[in-house]
C-alpha cells in the first residue's frame, strides 16, 4: 500500500539563499547580455582582456554574476578563458574564420533554398525589420542596426524546415561577431547593406529562391570583406 505521504507534493519556502541564487542568475543574464552588446558596438575587441573587477565596477555588480556570465559566453564561444590571464574575447586565427564563412556559405544556401512561400504577415515582419535597418542607417546607430541586421536575416532563416541547420547557422553567426564591428561605419556600405536587403525582400514576396540565394551570396561577401579587414588587424597588432 502507498502511504499517506507518498505523491504528496512538498511546497517549500524560498529561503534568502534560494532568493539569493535566483537573483545571481538574473543579474548574470543581464550581464552577459551587456558583454555581448560592447562585443557587437566594438567597446571590446577580439583578444582584449575582460577584467572582472573592471567590468563588475563598470556595470555596479559584484564579480560573482560577472564570473557566471564569463563562463557561459566562453561556452559559447565568445570568450576564453587563459590560464593564469582570466577571460578575455575569443580571437579567431584566419583558417578558422574562413572556415566560418565557409560552412555559412553552404548551409544558408540550403536553408534559403527551403523556403516556403511567404503569407502576408510574414512579408509584413520582414518588410518591418528591413525599415528597422535602415532608419538605424539613417541615425549611424551600429548597434541597433547590427542587432535588426541579425534579426531581419533570422526571421527568414527560422522559417525554413531545416530546424537544426538554422540552430548551426546562428552559432557561427555568434562567433564572428567581435569581427563585425567595424563593417558599418562607413556611410556607403550602410546604404549598401539596405538596398541589399530591399532587393530580398522582392525576391521573397516573389518567392524567388533561387535569386534570394545568388543575393544572400552577395550580401555575405561583403560582410566578410568587412570582418576580414578587422581580423587581419587585429591579429597583426597582436602578432609579437
Amino acid at each position: 500500500m502507498r502511504s499517506g505521504r507518498e505523491g504528496t507534493k512538498v511546497n517549500r519556502r524560498a529561503t534568502p539563499a534560494d532568493r539569493q541564487r535566483d537573483s545571481s542568475v538574473r543579474d548574470a543574464d543581464w550581464v552577459g547580455t551587456e558583454i555581448e552588446r560592447m562585443i557587437v558596438t566594438g567597446d571590446l575587441l577580439p583578444g582584449q582582456p575582460v577584467r572582472q573587477e573592471l567590468m563588475a565596477e563598470r556595470l555596479g555588480v559584484s564579480r560573482l554574476p560577472i564570473r557566471e556570465a564569463l563562463s557561459r559566453l566562453a561556452s559559447q564561444g565568445l570568450v576564453e578563458h587563459r590560464r593564469n590571464v582570466g577571460y578575455a574575447i575569443v580571437r579567431l586565427e584566419q583558417s578558422e574564420f574562413d572556415q566560418i564563412y565557409l560552412m555559412r556559405n553552404v548551409l544558408e544556401r540550403e536553408v534559403l533554398a527551403s523556403l516556403p512561400a511567404f503569407d502576408d504577415d510574414a512579408l509584413t515582419e520582414i518588410r518591418a525589420l528591413g525599415d528597422r535597418v535602415s532608419d538605424a542607417a539613417e541615425r549611424a546607430d551600429l548597434l541597433e542596426m547590427r542587432l535588426a541586421n541579425q534579426e531581419f536575416h533570422f526571421a527568414m532563416f527560422d522559417r525554413s524546415p531545416l530546424g537544426l541547420v538554422v540552430t548551426e547557422i546562428r552559432r557561427l553567426w555568434r562567433l564572428a561577431m567581435p569581427y563585425h564591428a567595424a563593417y558599418l561605419f562607413d556611410a556607403e556600405v550602410r546604404r549598401r547593406v539596405v538596398a541589399e536587403h530591399e532587393a530580398m525582400i522582392d525576391a521573397l514576396a516573389h518567392h524567388d529562391n533561387e535569386r534570394l540565394v545568388t543575393l544572400m551570396d552577395e550580401h555575405r561577401r561583403g560582410g566578410e570583406a568587412g570582418a576580414n579587414m578587422l581580423l587581419r588587424n587585429t591579429n597583426s597588432t597582436e602578432a609579437p
